[in-house]
């Protein structure tokens, strides 16, 4: 064994059971530990004022050690919990965002007007019932809706991280993930579940923690990042950085990078969908100004309609920098890294799994999501496939809801 892999087992909780109650006493009284807290001071000046976000703090007295080496002290985490913990604690369900999702994964009543990116899934009576479930979702590390990311003041200069803010991994996401879930004094999660950038996270939950959850759900996702995925987030991080308002990183109180965020966005949402979803939503329709006098480099098609408008609505929310570290933790993400073979890492999996894949996904095919369930039964480990037969490619997973639904209540159900 690898000293990587025996210091990633390591992370794991002993074998014997701790009482909940008491290990989350001892989690509070530990130096270190975290506390409730206000959201990571940062630059980012479009940050959602949600008055059911959380914070979490922790690294002030130790710093947090990230995979590439580098440290961050401290880490703040934003988060948003849903229903109620039981008193057993035995209740409680993880859902991980993907790319430019944030801790808002649904409403929490009619004092909260703003819906989430899984609202039709989660809440009373839902798949993810609130009347039974604790529903916990954060913000990454990384990110710019709350948590410690790039946008993040750093409390050695005075100063926004900007690009100097270390590379981070989907491990490191995970790890400050398992630090909010001990706050919380969750011993063991229910079920951790995600699509995309989430599913990742849930897989490296499980090879990770594998003592600490009890079902796993990644949807759309693949065991480790493959070629052309790396290609087309490199072609959004140059058109960002190409960008000369781009800055070397340091652009906060400044425009920004908006052209070139929005560019990487639009080839983002071209990789979400499928030839079949765009030629149903536009065909080749064009925007009527421009239909009488078409020979034009403007905008012409409806298609480049959409594009340019899901470009700047991104803009209006997300930061450029957490982009780029983000995307690029999405390339380093191979779940095998330091225990030998995706056989040998799946194989700590001790849970059962439902991995779900979206027929017309061009971004991760359903291939890479066969790739884990063939592992998995190679290793004699509990899994089920379901196949969402979506004309929506990636997007599926968000879009989809009404297919969705069935397959994971079914496997909710069986999970203690």
């Amino acid at each position: 064994m690898s000293r990587r892999a025996a210091a990633l087992q390591q992370t794991g909780p002993a074998a014997r059971t701790i009482d909940p109650v008491r290990r989350a006493a001892r989690a509070a009284a530990r130096p270190g530990a975290g506390r409730a807290a206000g959201p990571a001071p940062s630059a980012f000046d479009k940050i959602k004022p949600r008055r059911h976000v959380q914070y979490f703090t922790f690294a002030e007295d130790e710093p947090f050690v990230l995979e590439c080496g580098e440290t961050l002290q401290p880490v703040t985490i934003a988060y948003e919990t849903y229903g109620r913990l039981s008193p057993a604690r035995d209740n409680a369900i993880l859902i991980c965002h993907a790319l430019t999702g944030d801790s808002h994964c649904a409403s929490h009543g009619p004092d909260d007007p703003e819906e989430g990116w899984w609202e039709p899934l989660v809440g009373p009576g839902r798949v993810f019932d609130t009347n039974k479930y604790f529903v916990v979702c954060s913000n990454v590390i990384g990110g710019c809706q709350g948590s410690t990311g790039p946008a993040t003041i750093c409390p050695e200069t005075g100063r926004p991280y900007g690009s100097r803010f270390p590379v981070i991994t989907i491990g490191d996401m995970v790890r400050a993930q398992a630090k909010l879930v001990e706050y919380l004094g969750i011993d063991s999660l229910l079920a951790v579940a995600g699509g995309s950038m989430g599913g990742m996270q849930v897989l490296e939950w499980g090879v990770r923690f594998p003592e600490r959850v009890r079902g796993l759900i990644p949807i759309a996702a693949p065991a480790r990042s493959y070629p052309q995925a790396i290609a087309w987030n490199e072609v959004g991080r140059q058109a960002i950085m190409a960008d000369p308002d781009w800055r070397g990183g340091d652009y906060y109180g400044g425009p920004g990078p908006v052209r070139g965020l929005a560019t990487a966005r639009m080839l983002g949402m071209i990789t979400y969908q499928s030839d079949a979803s765009m030629l149903k939503k536009f065909g080749r329709d064009m925007v009527p100004a421009r239909a009488r006098r078409p020979y034009t480099l403007s905008t012409l098609f409806q298609v480049e309609s959409y594009l340019e408008y899901q470009g700047q609505k991104l803009v209006n929310r997300f930061d450029a920098n957490t982009y780029l570290y983000l995307t690029r933790a999405l390339d380093l993400f191979d779940v095998s890294k330091g225990y030998g073979s995706l056989d040998e890492a799946l194989g700590r999996i001790q849970c059962p799994t439902l991995v779900v894949g979206v027929t017309s996904d061009i971004l991760y095919p359903v291939y890479q999501q066969l790739e884990i369930v063939a592992a998995l039964q190679r290793r004699g480990r509990p899994v089920e496939y379901a196949e969402i037969d979506s004309p929506h490619g990636h997007d599926g997973f968000l879009i989809d809801f009404h297919m969705m639904e069935p397959v994971l209540a079914r496997f909710l159900a069986r999970l203690r």
